[in-house]
């Protein structure tokens, strides 16, 4: 049990009702909470000052602060983490927010890859936040490699994988290389990688390279560095992190520290910082997870929460997340099952493709 928990089960309920209330109207409006406010609308006839001491009570235990001296009261980070765990009411998915979604998926035999852009295009959409797709990594074992030659500086590697999916990319080839060494390359690299993934040729094809330099020339060695280079990038077989949305959390900073707080978090993302967290996060469990401000490092500096959960393959192992970025004071109580939803509709799909 939390800290937070353990301070919400230790109080009265006129303090729960008051935490409850300013809470819930901070992330409708984003603006801090009088006492006369809560007396106008709490459930028992109260006075203001009765009202006062109480939310005295609950900044003096860290659940409130004060932005201003004369001005309401605003939850905490702890005071939001609280709220999350033992006061959120979660919503039915809106139908609406349902087939926009869905609506999103298109043509079954696309690419997986265009699939989870657009889902995430849509999750940004309708959520007015910012949405992250963690792609599942190409764990598909090779059934062919190939080198095309385009140009006396430029080739192609060509791998074909046994779910029938091709992959391209292009690569400075040696000086020299000549169409019998691109295929002698081809061949060596063929007799090691075929029924096997991607991952697990990477582990001794090196050793294997040094092992053979007696049994291929030094241009088709190169060739085949120069192409396992290629399609051994940190890119290739790695997940990729899909970002929309962006103008949505600049649209909201009306505040040049906040700005600068977002484009802090947006250049983060683009140069992929962390990326691996985001499985971890969601490691303990099924079902989504709230992150606020700093509970997670890469989002300790924009002060930005993260509503994430996990999808999974048809073995039910974790191979991505889906989730949305937004302030701390987020509609948690729709944005839950919208995650919620789209990661179990991911999952559902890949595990159909394969």
């Amino acid at each position: 049990m939390s800290d937070a928990t353990k301070l919400l089960e230790d109080m009265n309920e006129r303090s729960r009702e008051v935490f409850r209330m300013i809470v819930e109207s901070y992330l409708d409006s984003g603006e801090p909470v009088g006492s006369r406010t809560l007396t106008r609308t709490l459930n028992e006839k109260v006075s203001a000052a009765t009202v006062r001491n109480v939310m005295q009570d609950l900044e003096y235990l860290g659940l409130l602060d004060s932005p201003h001296v004369s001005a309401g009261r605003v939850p905490t980070q702890m005071g939001l983490r609280m709220f999350v765990d033992g006061l959120l009411e979660v919503g039915e998915m809106e139908d609406a927010d349902r087939t926009r979604i869905d609506s999103t998926l298109g043509n079954e035999h696309s690419d997986v890859s265009g699939m989870l852009d657009r889902i995430g295009s849509a999750l940004s959409g309708v959520t007015q936040g910012a949405s992250l797709v963690l792609t599942p990594k190409h764990e598909s074992e090779i059934r062919h490699i190939e080198f095309v030659s385009l140009a006396h500086d430029r080739a192609l590697v060509v791998l074909v994988f046994s779910d029938g999916q091709v992959e391209n990319r292009l690569f400075t080839p040696p000086p020299g290389q000549t169409p019998s060494s691109m295929r002698e390359a081809a061949n060596f690299l063929n007799t090691l990688i075929e029924g096997r993934t991607i991952g697990a040729v990477r582990r001794d094809i090196q050793t294997q390279i040094a092992a053979r330099r007696q049994e291929i020339d030094s241009l088709a060695r190169e060739m085949v560095e120069s192409g396992l280079a290629a399609w051994d990038s940190k890119d290739t077989d790695s997940a990729r992190l899909i970002v929309r949305g962006r103008a949505n959390l600049l649209g909201e900073a009306d505040q040049a520290e906040e700005l600068e707080r977002i484009r802090t978090l947006f250049d983060d993302l683009e140069r992929k910082r962390d990326i691996a967290d985001f499985l971890e996060l969601t490691e303990e469990g099924e079902g989504v997870r709230i992150f606020i401000g700093s509970e997670n490092k890469l989002f300790s500096l924009s002060g930005s929460s993260l509503v994430v959960s996990p999808y999974m393959n048809a073995d039910r192992k974790i191979i991505g997340a889906v989730g949305v970025i937004g302030p701390t004071r987020l509609n948690y109580g729709r944005i839950v099952p919208i995650v919620n939803y789209t990661a179990q509709l991911v999952g559902k799909l890949i595990s159909d493709r394969s």
